[in-house]
């Protein structure tokens, strides 16, 4: 089972940019999409059914034109779950789950903390997600959680680690995403390359794609109990249609 995680920093921009014809190639198994910037009304769904993604589900914010989450698949799922039930996250459309045998699935989008008030935001998400997922896994022990964490773990996974001052790479966000990952969680791509310098995000300033100075704030956390199963985990830098690129993790399912 192939799944990829992909922040597309609007669907329709990267529709324009040959989302479709990249995804027909890809031709992953499940594929979740983050800050999709539209509403499902918005979009012409003949696309994704077209590259064989009959199933299709769209998690949008309240606020036209911003965040959201979807989830596209070639195979029905026994169950969707739209948000968390916790208001001032499923406002902005961050969260979406599919259920399979034997593996859920997850769509993540963690805010960004861009300034005093959105990083409040941002730690207070944290906190209450990491509390929902403690809650979730106990009825649903084999989950993989994809998507965008706004985050970078480590300082293999910045190029420039001394920017311990900007959002994103706070010592208090590294934290949490290190306890997160302790709560129960193995970061796919870190665990098969365990010394590989590779990025998920690129500022679209200063060239900064092109010279490589880059983030990887895209994972693909998969639960302890799955540990055996992932069989691969890699970041696909040449998928150009966003600021970020898609990675992937594949599981014997």
């Amino acid at each position: 089972m192939q799944i990829i995680s992909y922040n597309v920093n609007g669907i329709r921009a990267a529709v324009n940019k040959g989302f479709a014809d990249w995804l027909k190639a890809a031709n992953p198994d499940v594929i979740c999409l983050q800050e999709i910037k539209a509403m499902e009304e918005q979009l012409d769904l003949n696309i994704f059914i077209e590259a064989g993604y009959t199933y299709n589900y769209w998690f949008s914010a309240q606020k036209k034109g911003y965040s959201g989450v979807t989830i596209l698949s070639k195979t029905k799922p026994n169950h969707i779950e739209y948000g968390t039930g916790i208001e001032s996250m499923d406002v902005e459309g961050r969260n979406l789950r599919v259920d399979f045998d034997g593996v859920s699935i997850m769509s993540l989008y963690l805010p960004s903390g861009t300034n005093d008030l959105r990083l409040q935001h941002k730690l207070d998400y944290m906190a209450m997600f990491q509390d929902y997922i403690n809650a979730l896994k106990k009825d649903i022990p084999n989950l993989i959680i994809c998507g965008d964490y706004n985050i970078c773990h480590e300082e293999i996974d910045i190029h420039n680690p001394k920017m311990k001052n900007v959002s994103g790479f706070l010592p208090v966000e590294r934290e949490w995403i290190g306890r997160f990952i302790d709560s129960g969680f193995i970061d796919a791509f870190r665990y098969l390359h365990p010394t590989k310098q590779e990025y998920s995000w690129w500022s679209y300033r200063a060239n900064a794609r092109a010279n490589n100075k880059g983030w990887r704030l895209d994972y693909t956390m998969v639960s302890n109990p799955l540990q055996e199963k992932i069989k691969r985990s890699v970041i696909l830098q040449e998928a150009v249609h966003s600021d970020h690129c898609p990675v992937l993790v594949e599981i014997e399912n």
